[in-house]
């Protein structure tokens, strides 16, 4: 058979070479990989015979065998396998999001977790270069008659040839680097070495792992025992860590743990984790779902969107159903009844969950929400999801303290009278609570949440109220405060000639009038209650779409020296032509002061140096 030589992709390359020059100390993980990728074949030929009579699924396990003399390691199994173009697909190149970011980590950092890196972005069959200086891959799909060799010494170009004996299923074959104390690389050929990575990191792997003696008497190494069908108490955290780390690619703890079992007319268990810090891909559209689906201990799918509300998408775990049936696919679990049903029962324990770390151990709910947060409130989007159990797990910003608050403690300190929860977006803290609408508020001890995640602004508006307190932002609309001084029918009155000018003026604005709620600033710009607030809008825009302009209402504060030097300057001579840039630079100015975007910098810029050259 004709051999052919082929390139890495770039990034491929990259990444070999820092396998093959690694000097990372935790080399263990290269066989944990292994080991997983033949369990994920073993796991797809299993289910691909329930549907298709041709193939077989008998005696499904892994083997390990290691040859002392020639100094290789194999890791072999009897599953699905890959074609020849798989095989190119899947090794050759690297097509995940996140690889030019695990490259970065990967020269940045240099202790022991740096090696843990490799499982998060989901390229484990690299870590092989690590201990090897040459690794050799058969395989042969099932179904299919011929095989195919790989073959690469991790120096940018890799071999690859059609084989006619391949044994069913996939074979790699780790040629290991020579052991050295500077490379601090354990000799894998070693049974003890072997026997301890299995224990520790595949013993709950569900298919027999047999180390393949010199004898020919194969040894089981892992217990096979699923972790979510025994009783808590009989298992360690150690060992659900590690069934975390497995199904998850994270390579630090679980924040929390979650087991449930339903009995009744509709059984089910479930383990499910709670990371301690979000994955790269959180808020990627494509981004991986963390829930495995088994029927009767039998894997059905990876990444099951239906089995958790995508607003809970980082929680990991396994869903074990007794009723299903086993050759259910995606389609069918969309409409399936018992499919939506453990949904909302994996969601209602999800979230009472965060509400007990929230209550009990504010430690870990703070690393949850900090982590988290902006992907739960999401679900406040949905009316179908519970948005009351979602506000009650949430917490905000606000002007009361530096810590968050829940809805439930903001309501609790209401001033009497209030029957409103305040809040304003915008873009950051420091923009919010610099913002004039802030002004008044400060003044009269009123607590504002201050709200800066993107999803703020559109749940705001899916959420009329919370405990029967409407949600009123400061930025939208009249929000009269007790002690606010309303402009006198007087002050209007003297005020009116200036406002119509301006509102013919300044074409930025659909109206222009006097307001009682700004102590220190000139003027702010308000939106109407049913217009779209500045910050949604520059969202749509960032996302290509048009939206049409939307003019605010502009306020004065009539005590304001400047606003009234302009009035004195409209009284004196309409006409000045210096007036229609005091305007300008007054609107351009409120804008400025809520975190807004100049329509013309430069323009604002050239008005504000001349007007300040003329009073130097």
């Amino acid at each position: 058979m004709s051999t052919e030589t082929l390139e890495f992709q770039a990034e491929a390359r990259q990444l070999l070479q820092l396998m093959v020059h690694s000097i990372y100390s935790n080399k263990d993980i290269f066989l944990r990989e292994l080991i997983s990728n033949a369990s994920d074949a073993l796991d797809k030929l299993r289910l691909a015979a329930l549907t298709d009579d041709a193939l077989t699924a008998d005696d499904l396990h892994i083997a390990i065998e290691a040859d002392k003399d020639a100094r290789t390691i194999t890791v072999r199994d009897n599953g699905i396998g890959m074609s020849r173009d798989e095989v190119v697909a899947l090794i050759g190149t690297i097509a995940k999001s996140g690889t030019a970011e695990l490259l970065r980590k990967l020269k940045e950092t240099k202790d022991s977790s740096a090696g843990e890196l490799i499982g998060q972005f989901g390229v484990g069959f690299y870590s092989t270069f690590m201990v090897g200086d040459k690794v050799t891959l058969v395989t042969r799909k099932a179904g299919e008659d011929t095989g195919t060799r790989w073959e690469s010494a991790g120096e940018g170009t890799f071999t690859i040839e059609e084989v006619a004996d391949a044994a069913p299923g996939t074979a790699v074959t780790v040629h290991l680097r020579p052991a050295d104390e500077e490379d601090a690389l354990y000799d894998y050929t070693d049974e003890w070495k072997i026997k301890g990575i299995v224990k520790r990191y595949s013993d709950f792997i569900s298919f027999p792992i047999r180390l393949v003696k010199t004898d020919g008497d194969p040894e089981v190494l892992n217990s096979m025992k699923a972790l979510w069908a025994r009783p808590r108490s009989e298992v360690k955290d150690e060992e659900y860590h590690e069934f975390y780390r497995h199904i998850s690619h994270d390579w630090t703890d679980p924040l929390e743990i979650i087991q449930m079992r339903a009995e009744g007319t509709f059984e089910y268990e479930a383990l499910l984790f709670l990371p301690a810090r979000a994955p790269h891909d959180l808020f990627q559209r494509d981004g991986r779902r963390g829930i495995q689906l088994y029927v009767k201990r039998v894997f059905i799918m990876d990444d099951s969107q239906e089995l958790m509300p995508d607003y809970l998408r980082f929680v990991k775990g396994v869903v074990d159903a007794a009723d299903l049936s086993l050759n259910i696919s995606r389609e069918i679990l969309q409409q399936d009844r018992q499919i939506q049903l453990i949904r909302k029962r994996l969601a209602k324990k999800v979230l009472s969950t965060i509400k007990d770390l929230q209550t009990k151990e504010p430690e870990k709910y703070a690393t949850l929400w900090r982590e988290f947060g902006r992907a739960i409130k999401e679900g406040l989007l949905n009316p179908a999801e519970d948005q009351k159990a979602i506000l009650d797990v949430s917490s905000f910003a606000t002007t009361h303290g530096a810590e968050p608050t829940t809805l439930a403690d903001y309501v609790s300190r209401m001033k009497e009278g209030q029957e409103e929860i305040y809040f304003m977006t915008g873009e950051s803290r420091a923009q919010v609570e610099n913002s004039p609408h802030m002004e008044a508020f400060q003044a009269q001890g009123y607590e504002v949440l201050l709200l800066t995640d993107p999803v703020d602004e559109i749940w705001v508006e899916a959420v009329p109220d919370y405990d029967g307190k409407k949600l009123q932002s400061i930025a939208r609309g009249n929000v009269d405060l007790p002690a606010d001084e309303k402009p006198s029918e007087e002050k209007t009155g003297e005020f009116a000639p200036l406002l119509t000018w301006l509102g013919e003026t300044l074409d930025e604005v659909k109206e222009v009038r006097l307001t009682g709620r700004l102590s220190t600033s000139p003027a702010l710009l308000v939106s109407d209650g049913d217009d779209m607030t500045p910050t949604l809008e520059k969202m749509y825009k960032a996302m290509g779409q048009d939206v049409p302009a939307v003019k605010r209402v502009l306020e004065l504060n009539p005590a304001h020296p400047l606003v009234v030097a302009l009035r004195d300057a409209h009284e004196r001579d309409a006409a000045d032509a210096s007036l229609p840039e005091t305007a300008e630079l007054l609107y351009g100015t409120a804008l400025l002061a809520e975190g807004g975007d100049l329509a013309d910098p430069a323009r604002f810029a050239k008005l504000l140096a001349d007007r300040l050259a003329r009073t130097v």
